[in-house]
């Protein structure tokens, strides 16, 4: 897979090459997973959907695992699912979204969508990689998250179908974003953010698991302003104490 990747000298100074290369590996990995599931059974596609549940629900158990014990405020996670989920309700964003979805698509897209997303953008190395891309010309965690992203892409698309492309879209406008702001950006994520933002961002990884094992319909995605409870709290935190 690393040859996969191999890009040459001249090209790693070119500006968001590693953004490029990561919203394309996930294209490429829909067009496959979408060619793919043309030619699986549908008792297959249910057995791809429990995997991806599963998968999604381990993925996030472990962010919250692997960080939690080291939060230095380990009550803020949950503030931000409290106030964000509040949010995200009043707003409907969950219905704004399935209805947009809907109109182009009559499977469970919304829901592959929300998922992939989630997967793709909320990690350190989709938020630190356009930093270190920006800043010291390093491609190396958006390389890395390429891989990742391509693998995870097939396996979505095989289940969703080939609209989880949208998903490249939506990488590629965040990790944009965070590149033309990297100067101001690279003083602000701090690893305690980061490490507050991977507990939310694992526990909205881990519900759209049980939603899609339907275990738990937890509406995902009207929970999404949590993610910005804690940025909203370091910011305000650094104004007051700095």
């Amino acid at each position: 897979m690393a040859e996969f990747w191999l890009i040459s000298e001249n090209s790693l100074s070119n500006p968001m090459i590693g953004t490029i290369v990561n919203a394309s590996a996930i294209l490429a990995g829909s067009v496959i997973g979408s060619v793919v599931k043309k030619g699986i059974k549908e008792e297959y596609q249910d057995a791809l959907y429990t995997a991806m549940g599963l998968a999604a629900t381990v993925l996030g158990i472990n962010n919250v695992v692997n960080n939690l014990p080291d939060s230095k405020y380990p009550v803020l996670f949950i503030l931000s699912l409290a106030i964000g989920g509040l949010i995200g309700t009043i707003l409907n964003l969950e219905g704004r979204f399935q209805n947009l979805v809907g109109k182009f698509s009559k499977s469970n897209l919304g829901q592959g969508l929300s998922t992939g997303i989630l997967l793709y953008c909320i990690g350190s190395l989709s938020i630190l990689g356009p930093i270190q891309s920006a800043l010291n010309s390093d491609n190396t965690y958006l390389f890395t998250n390429a891989t990742l992203d391509f693998v995870t892409s097939i396996v979505l698309s095989s289940t969703y179908g080939i609209g989880m492309a949208l998903a490249a879209v939506v990488l590629f406008l965040w990790q944009g974003s965070i590149y033309l702001c990297a100067g101001a950006l690279s003083h602000f994520i701090s690893p305690e953010l980061m490490r507050e933002v991977s507990i939310v961002g694992g526990v909205l990884i881990g519900s759209s698991g049980l939603s899609i094992l339907k275990i738990k319909d937890c509406r995902t995605l009207n929970m999404l302003p949590s993610l910005l409870v804690p940025i909203i709290w370091f910011a305000v935190r650094g104004f007051l104490f700095r």
